[in-house]
């Protein structure tokens, strides 16, 4: 199929399949009259890189675990390359989560001592 059938299926734009080709997570050939030709493979491979985009990663992230996105990342066996990659992610969130409410703490503490009221 040709990129913009791709993007269709998969709900997504052609500058993105684009991307995902130029961060080597996706492969095509090119049929005689130069344009980019996609096997039906490519459809889970978007699907998959979707995925993980929306959860948070970047495409240097997913290009860590290219080697599991042509499997089921919703199945009961799930990659183990990618779980890592989850675990390590979310344990960098939960950093940032961390950072971020004792900022708030601070703010908070500080404008209650110069307006006077407590928060």
């Amino acid at each position: 199929m040709r990129i913009g059938e791709l993007a269709q299926r998969c709900g997504t734009t052609v500058r993105a399949i684009r991307y995902y080709e130029s961060l080597g997570l996706l492969e095509s050939r090119r049929g005689p009259n130069g344009y980019r030709v996609f096997d039906d493979a490519s459809v889970a491979r978007v699907r998959n890189i979707r995925t993980l985009l929306d959860s948070g990663l970047d495409g240097a992230s997913v290009a860590e675990v290219g080697h599991c996105l042509d499997d089921d990342l919703q199945g009961t066996e799930p990659c183990s390359a990618a779980v890592a990659l989850y675990e390590r992610r979310l344990a960098v969130v939960d950093e940032r989560v961390r950072s971020l409410t004792e900022v708030r703490d601070q703010l908070a503490r500080r404008l209650a001592e110069l307006v006077g009221t407590p928060r």
